[in-house]
């Protein structure tokens, strides 16, 4: 099975400006079609570090596939550092320039002489045509390597992935496995205490299990690598089995589930309607509620001095204001430079009042009161 490198090229993700979107979505893709990735890099607007990036790459790698830096612009110098890395010069293509020139020509543009700089290519690379953008790309292959250079656009390099370069590697990699993983989510119990009970999981060769903590949740992702997805599936059902039974409750949902469906879910379940207070979560607790349709009937949001002692009160006014069978108050409090949550839960069966402390990050806070108060929901 290949494995596969990511080089993500721009001074601009470098330095945060912008999110990098491009590598989740080739690692998946990736991961898709059975190839191991074995690291993923950033490199600014420099073709000596790209061109350095390369070659370690390609000390440990099949499959090296670089996004950005392959506009018309001197900032843009993945075309150069390809050619550096692999010790050749770049030169013209003319076909390669004809396409630019098209494509220019539906836009009603006419290409500029730095855009001439596009159809540039390492020597003896393979050109790939980009129907979708102005900026061509292209293969350098070795007997045991393909590097493929793509656009940093995220809409261009998915088209091409997609159409040009799986393809290539079926072909070229004869690939035919898939690599499938499941993610289970747990709330209610920390990193240490979902280890203790799965650590042996964890020493799996295939399927591998491993953990992801989250402020007021963890994930337990299993992942198989097989000759088909039906394979796969069988490969995960008995350790996912296995998991259930050792964390119970703790599991709320798989893959795409959320808690704050979840939590919706058991009120449905009951036939009941929730009204929510918060003071201090930003309004986040109300946003995750709001992005669900379902029996949620409103929330406040109260200023951060509330008092936690007249939450209680507040949120019985508030239930009974909006006609919810159920009332949710949660405030943090941050005196004597505490961070710990205080929550009210009303429902038809009584009140219950509990305080939490937070020893995290500040500013996690609110996202663990906010898991914290959906967990107690979906416990309803």
């Amino acid at each position: 099975m290949p494995s596969a490198e990511i080089i993500t090229i721009g001074t601009e993700l470098l330095l945060g400006e912008i999110t990098d979107t491009n590598a989740p979505y080739l690692a998946r893709t990736l991961r898709d079609q059975g190839i191991d990735l074995y690291r993923k890099t950033t490199v600014g607007d420099n073709a000596k570090r790209i061109a350095q990036a390369i070659q370690q790459a390609l000390e440990r790698s099949n499959i090296i596939i670089t996004t950005g830096g392959l506009g018309p612009t001197v900032d843009d110098p993945t075309r150069d550092a390809v050619a550096l890395a692999i010790g050749v010069e770049t030169e013209f293509q003319p076909e390669l320039w004809e396409q630019i020139q098209r494509r220019f020509e539906r836009f009603g543009r006419i290409p500029t002489e730095n855009n001439r700089r596009q159809a540039y290519i390492p020597k003896g690379s393979l050109p790939i045509e980009n129907p979708v953008g102005t900026a061509p790309c292209f293969i350098v292959e070795t007997p045991e390597h393909a590097i493929i250079s793509l656009p940093g656009v995220p809409r261009e390099m998915e088209y091409l992935l997609q159409n040009a370069v799986i393809p290539y590697l079926k072909k070229r990699f004869d690939l035919h496995g898939v690599i499938k993983a499941r993610v289970l989510h747990t709330a209610g119990a920390g990193e240490s205490q979902i280890d203790e009970l799965v650590g042996d999981l964890e020493q799996l060769s295939n399927p591998t299990v491993g953990l992801a903590a989250h402020s007021g949740r963890v994930d337990v992702r299993i992942t198989a690598k097989a000759d088909s997805e039906a394979e796969a599936d069988a490969m995960i059902q008995p350790i996912e089995n296995d998991i259930y039974k050792r964390l119970g409750n703790w599991i709320f949902g798989a893959d795409e589930e959320t808690l704050e469906q979840v939590a919706l879910g058991a009120l449905k379940k009951q036939r009941w309607t929730l009204a929510v207070v918060e003071s201090g979560l930003g309004g986040n607790l109300i946003k995750k509620l709001t992005s669900e349709l379902g029996p949620f009937l409103g929330g406040e949001v109260v200023p951060n001095s509330l008092n936690p002692q007249e939450l209680s009160a507040l949120t019985e006014n508030y239930r009974q204001s909006r006609g919810a069978d159920v009332g949710l108050g949660v405030v943090i409090d941050t005196t004597q430079g505490k961070q710990d949550v205080f929550i009210v839960l009303i429902t038809p069966h009584g009140t219950q009042q509990l305080s939490r402390p937070y020893g995290g990050p500040p500013a996690s806070t609110p996202i663990w009161a906010v898991n914290q108060s959906l967990n107690l929901i979906r416990n309803l």
